[in-house]
């Protein structure tokens, strides 16, 4: 049994444990774990992620068996809770706060820390005896000021310590709610909005020739360089509407249901937009830079969301790793590889969306937090690193583009579209070394037409720029045979067979006209 003085002792150092709580809470320091009982609270700075993990402890020990035993339990839950928190060191400091010490020889237990390979424990041992001693070596250790007291002896000791009891976890809730209202800044509005315009716009694809029918992505707005060349700019942010399949939109409509809110209620509804259609934007500015091929979806302006969450890292760096920082690190990086691996798969749309939304961020910053002078020179370093990628993209015309659009070119053909075919051929250059090719599918539309003297001259244009040509002598063979000029169209299919001697085709015909003469 507790003598009454004891007992009355036993509160008075309660106090000095829920001081020294408050003294930590004050100085940036959060609450991480509270027993049920309260008499053992872990706590971590909101500051600098490498700062140690603070253990107080509340409790009285007549052993020092118990005391080897609790530090020893401490450090595989320490343990434990390091590796769900991603961290690779943990230093931890463990204070206990006791009316006495054991009995026994209790020092050689805390005088040097404990050690693993992952975590540093160092412990004190804080009874009445020693308590402003501990509390120096405290203050040198933590570089501030713990001012903690045994109050007076009083009949109200009990009521008031549950009204500083009351008055600390009311305080760490303050501050708890503070730091979750900046997550909670905005209302998920345009994330729902983008979600619906990228469902409609695909079924618009499927109903006018299909989400994967190149033709009609080109036509509703997919990014296409040699029509951004022309001076289509829209295509650097319609394709974010687009999608390419239905795997395709249903996982960039998921990632997004998921990925927007978080982001639009950090930034705010007006900064999110901005930030999503400019990654969108320099998604394809990256594609148009470095990808030849048609692409469209929302995946630049996703990475554009995972890069606004980067630049929150930056802005709050423990913060974030104490929250979503490893959950986001680890999704861009399994996706990065993913494109990486996986072929057909528009990477550089993916980096430059993750970099623009970075950019974007740091441009428009956080709401209720000013930045004057860096958004400004964020936003010029953007505006200049967005013109000279802009210059580079028209100065330099990307290669490989011919064979797409002569494919593109048959498509129109076949669907006897001769207009559009005829646009398309036109972003051929002529010194291209595929230009012959364009002037065969040019004979071609006109022969459909009956513009055979038309279509002779594209076809002499097509073997005077490959004079290997052999399918154009074949053409020009059968309309010299139209004509019944067969002297002419023997000595084309004559040439057409000393390119291609064994093509069967071309010996009928010679053979044919061989009859005629």
């Amino acid at each position: 049994m507790i003598a009454k003085g004891e007992g009355r002792l036993s509160i008075r150092f309660d106090f000095v444990y829920w001081q020294m709580m408050f003294q930590f809470l004050q100085a940036n320091y959060e609450i991480v774990y509270l027993s049920p009982d309260e008499r053992e609270v872990w706590l971590q700075s909101t500051r600098e992620r490498k700062a140690p993990l603070v253990r107080l402890v509340r409790t009285d020990m007549d052993w020092s068996v118990s005391l080897k035993n609790d530090m020893q339990r401490a450090m595989t839950a320490v343990d434990e809770w390091r590796r769900r928190q991603f961290r690779r060191q943990l230093q931890v400091v463990n204070i206990y706060a006791m009316m006495y010490p054991p009995v026994d020889d209790w020092e050689l237990y805390v005088h040097r820390p404990l050690t693993t390979e992952r975590v540093h424990m160092k412990t004190f041992v804080m009874h009445i005896n020693n308590m402003y001693a501990v509390l120096h070596e405290l203050n040198m250790l933590f570089h501030q000021s713990l001012k903690v007291y045994v109050p007076d002896d009083s009949p109200m000791l009990q009521h008031e310590l549950q009204t500083f009891k009351q008055h600390v976890l009311s305080f760490a809730e303050r501050m708890y709610e503070k730091e979750r209202s900046i997550f909670e800044r905005g209302k998920a509005r345009w994330t729902y909005v983008l979600i619906a315009l990228q469902i409609v716009m695909f079924f618009i694809l499927e109903w006018n020739g299909g989400s994967t029918n190149t033709r009609t992505l080109i036509e509703y707005g997919a990014k296409f360089n040699p029509l951004i060349l022309q001076g289509e700019w829209w295509r650097f942010f319609t394709p974010i509407v687009l999608h390419i399949g239905f795997v395709h939109l249903f996982m960039n409509t998921f990632a997004l249901y998921y990925l927007g809110p978080l982001v639009e209620k950090l930034y705010g509804s007006l900064r999110f937009l901005f930030i999503y259609l400019f990654a969108g934007f320099s998604g394809s500015l990256a594609s148009f830079l470095f990808s030849p091929s048609v692409s469209a979806g929302a995946s630049g302006a996703i990475f554009g969301c995972f890069g606004a969450l980067l630049y929150f890292g930056k802005a709050h760096p423990h913060l974030f790793f104490r929250t979503i920082g490893m959950n986001v690190l680890t999704v861009i990086g399994i996706n990065l590889a993913f494109g990486l691996v996986v072929p057909n798969i528009d990477n550089a749309g993916h980096i430059g969306g993750l970099i623009g939304g970075f950019l974007a961020a740091s441009i428009v910053h956080l709401p209720k937090e000013r930045a004057r002078l860096g958004q400004w020179l964020a936003a010029l370093f953007t505006a200049v690193v967005t013109a000279i990628c802009l210059y580079i993209g028209f100065q330099r015309p990307l290669a490989d583009q011919a064979q797409l659009i002569l494919a593109l070119s048959k498509q129109y053909i076949d669907e006897r579209e001769y207009g559009e075919a005829e646009q398309m051929l036109t972003l051929i250059n002529e010194q291209d070394t595929q230009a012959y090719k364009a002037d065969f599918l040019r004979a071609y539309i006109r022969i459909q037409q009956k513009d055979y003297d038309a279509a002779k001259q594209y076809l002499y244009a097509a073997v005077e720029k490959n004079d290997r040509f052999h399918e154009a002598f074949y053409y020009l063979a059968l309309l010299y045979a139209e004509e019944k000029n067969y002297e002419k169209a023997k000595q084309a299919v004559e040439r057409a067979l000393q390119i291609h001697p064994d093509d069967e085709q071309y010996k009928q015909l010679l053979f044919e006209i061989e009859q005629l003469l």
